[in-house]
């Protein structure tokens, strides 16, 4: 006795998405998935929102966290411990512009930028 060999192993196959939804469905799913991903790569790359409108934001006494919701996470750090006091320097890069913030007790004391627009 022998089994025809289109026969052997389908039974427990789970059917596909495909056949499950149809070809437009898993099409549309595969399309809306493609298109976050491609939004949230956008979304995250550095220095979107390194902008002068979004560096005039930043104010003198500000917190760290408050800078980092405006401008975002800084490309470099540099912080000094001295005795007396912590002073800290966010460096945000864009290309050929910078962006210098130094913070004396974690408030901003200072900003220097070379974005023009």
């Amino acid at each position: 006795m022998s089994v025809a060999p289109a026969t052997v192993g389908t039974a427990h196959r789970a059917p596909r998405f495909s056949s499950l939804f149809g070809k437009s469905t898993a099409l549309r799913w595969n399309l809306l998935l493609a298109t976050s991903i491609v939004a949230l790569l956008v979304a995250c790359q550095p220095g979107k929102r390194l902008k002068k409108t979004n560096v005039d934001q930043v104010t003198e006494g500000m917190a760290k966290k408050q800078v980092e919701s405006i401008l975002g996470v800084p490309t470099s750090v540099d912080t000094k411990d001295f005795v007396v006091m912590k002073k800290t320097t966010y460096i945000y890069r864009q290309g050929q512009d910078t962006i210098t913030i130094v913070f004396k007790e974690d408030k901003v004391e200072s900003k220097e930028t070379t974005l023009t627009e």
